[in-house]
């Protein structure tokens, strides 16, 4: 029963027992003990049986759960350290109104974009200036925004109707 390797295709699969690996994801590390499986001698790329892949599994996602929510908290401080609303936050990222709400809350995970631009800002909030600027919180909600869309409006040429409103005009 000599079964082939998953990564390199040699045939020296042997059983190890009782091993120690660390996992690690983003600065942060996890050790899990007592992990059992396959591991090959050629390349040395490594099986798990199945209850210490998911104890491997679960490991690794408490480690990215953790990572996350660091970062969440990080974006949050820099937000707040820069005195942006969600809303300027989202706007200068790109995202909608409600982008920013929906990352600190872990709903959504922002792009690596906006996390090294907020990086950057943490390091020199001057640069903040540098960027577009983002709109002041409207306080009437709703009519603030379309005010500006009705400035865009007015401002673009008016365009002729489409053939059949044409030909109905020119009839009459």
């Amino acid at each position: 029963m000599n079964k082939q390797c998953g990564a390199c295709g040699a045939r020296q699969l042997a059983p190890f027992e009782n091993e120690t690996f660390e996992i690690q994801h983003q600065g942060r590390k996890s050790v899990v003990e007592g992990l059992s499986g396959m591991r090959c001698s050629a390349c040395g790329e490594v099986t798990f049986d199945l209850p210490s892949a998911q104890r491997y599994a679960a490991a690794s996602d408490a480690l990215l759960l953790e990572a996350r929510a660091a970062e969440r908290e990080t974006i949050k401080r820099i937000r707040l350290k820069l005195g942006l609303t969600q809303e300027q936050a989202a706007f200068l990222t790109g995202g909608g109104p409600n982008a920013f709400s929906r990352y600190e809350t872990g709903k959504a995970r922002p792009l690596a974009a906006v996390v090294h631009l907020f990086y950057l800002l943490d390091a020199h909030p001057e640069l903040l200036h540098e960027l577009p600027e983002p709109p002041a919180k409207p306080r009437t909600g709703r009519k603030v925004q379309l005010a500006g869309a009705r400035q865009r409006a007015a401002s673009k040429p008016v365009r002729k109707a489409s053939g059949a409103r044409r030909r109905s005009a020119a009839g009459a």
